[in-house]
């Protein structure tokens, strides 16, 4: 009978931790948060707060501009809606982008299906430079 070479427990516990930190670091749904911080600046509106209302398919968000405001990632555009002091409106449409989590997704856990899903592969641009009061 034919021995086999006896592995040794570490290698195989340090290889079973490699695995285990690859497959979580390449789901977005694990490892980001379903909100984004963006921050909205208005720099034609100096020393005047600008109120604005910020949509996607998965909330709604009012706000003054200038603003930090934690918006839920979405796969469709993020609509910036403002109003300045004299009743003028702007309207902005904000893209998302796909991070770069979706593709070790999709190679090693479950092709991306929960990312798309939650859309929590998707990101914002992290500032938006409002059109208002120019």
């Amino acid at each position: 009978m034919l021995k086999m070479p006896k592995i040794p427990a570490r290698p195989i516990r340090l290889l079973g931790i490699i695995a285990t930190t690859v497959l979580i670091a390449g789901c977005a749904t694990l490892t980001n948060d379903s909100h984004q911080q963006i921050e909205f600046v208005a720099p034609g509106c100096k020393d005047v707060e600008v109120s604005c209302v910020a949509q996607n398919k998965r909330g709604l968000w009012k706000f003054d501009a200038p603003a930090i405001v934690d918006i839920r990632r979405s796969d469709d555009n993020l609509s910036v809606t403002c109003t300045d002091p004299d009743g003028n409106q702007s309207v902005q449409s904000v893209p998302s982008e796909i991070g770069g989590k979706i593709v070790a997704s999709a190679i090693f856990l479950d092709l991306g299906i929960v990312d798309s899903i939650t859309d929590m592969h998707r990101e914002y641009p992290p500032q938006v430079l409002l059109s208002s009061c120019e």
